[in-house]
């Protein structure tokens, strides 16, 4: 049994069984507010969920505050359990969200597709994929990347992929993407957040020597 954390848009939460089956879910898609919000997300969501095997995260991308308390949330979680936490690209589970709603609706075009979504500061973040491989997985072309708004839809036009704007990333997609990946044996990413650029708030430079 999985718990999938995301933070890198709105604040999501969801609990799943290892073939898929979502137990719970829980979100808010205010893209501020995420200390505020995940407390309680937990709770709805633990509150059906029996002994859980692992933590899934969204690792982004994502602006930095939203997906630090996100990831500092689940790793604290998996510490606490005493159990793995599986680190899972968010722009992977959205894209993975968004194929198996396009098998749902009957649909079996594998044309490439972008994941984007608000990176804010007039840019978006983007991602290519490619259908899903035999893992169940959604394949990644290219990305995470960033590109200022005026620039987007000419960079996906010469990647020849559909833009497809995400509002949110769905927690029970990222539990299912770390779950197919652990059966697969696969590492879909490192423990390093995708911010892809610097935090706002910078440290402060040495003090200056003040005289008399």
């Amino acid at each position: 049994m999985i718990l999938g954390i995301d933070t890198s848009l709105g604040t999501a939460a969801a609990v799943i069984e290892p073939d898929g089956v979502v137990l719970a879910v829980a979100d808010s898609p205010n893209p501020l507010g995420h200390a505020e919000a995940i407390g309680g997300l937990l709770e709805h969501v633990l509150a059906s969920a029996g002994a859980l095997t692992h933590v899934a995260v969204g690792m982004g991308p994502g602006p930095f505050t939203g997906l630090r308390v996100g990831i500092a949330t689940a790793r604290a979680f998996a510490l606490g359990r005493g159990i793995p936490l599986v680190p899972v690209p968010s722009h992977d589970a959205a894209a993975l969200g968004l194929l198996l709603a396009d098998a749902v609706a009957g649909s079996d075009d594998t044309a490439p597709f972008a994941v984007v979504t608000d990176a804010r500061r007039r840019e978006f973040a983007y991602s290519v994929f490619e259908g899903m491989d035999d893992d169940g997985l959604a394949v990644r072309t290219t990305g995470p990347l960033l590109a200022p708004r005026d620039e987007l839809d000419d960079r996906l036009a010469a990647l020849g992929a559909a833009r497809r704007d995400v509002a949110a990333v769905p927690a029970a997609m990222v539990a299912l993407a770390a779950s197919r990946a652990l059966v697969a044996g696969r590492t879909l990413a490192t423990s390093e957040p995708l911010y892809l650029r610097s935090p706002d708030v910078t440290l402060p430079g040495a003090p200056k020597k003040v005289t008399a």
